[in-house]
């Protein structure tokens, strides 16, 4: 399948379960570091589960690669932004909250453009100047 497909599925799921969560945080009156606990429980059971295949390819990737994924994906965006986007959605309407917290495609796309070597072209530019001007639209 193409990467789009799942970009939007991506984006559906982030969507749909972010409603959710929010609806179970205010029906369970449960703090936003409860409700990540609990989302990231279940996510560790079932993609543990979905990984076992690939548990052997641990051998052989650098302890480099492991320390990206672990500050990256662990620390920064799995502990510190999830804990934030579970404070926004306790705290304020998904409506508002959403477009701003879903910016990540925007600073994912300024890192791979600082950092990663990626070009910066028309079409991104734009796409990034309609992203922005889309949030502050709906911030507003």
């Amino acid at each position: 399948m193409k990467p789009v497909f799942f970009a939007l599925l991506a984006a559906i799921s982030w969507g749909v379960g972010g409603y959710f969560e929010k609806k179970g945080l205010h029906m369970g009156n449960l703090s936003p570091q409860m409700g990540i606990t609990i989302r990231t429980g279940v996510a560790l059971i079932v993609l543990g589960f979905i990984s076992t295949p690939y548990w052997k390819s641990l051998a052989h990737v650098g302890t480099k690669a492991l320390l990206h994924i672990i500050i990256g994906g662990g620390v920064v965006a799995g502990a510190v932004g999830m804990l934030c986007f579970y404070a926004a959605i306790k705290g304020a309407p998904l409506s508002r909250v959403m477009p701003i917290a879903f910016t990540s495609p925007l600073f994912g796309a300024m890192m791979g453009i600082v950092y990663g070597g990626e070009q910066l072209t028309p079409k991104t530019a734009i796409g990034i100047a309609m992203t922005v001007g889309g949030i502050i639209v709906l911030s507003i």
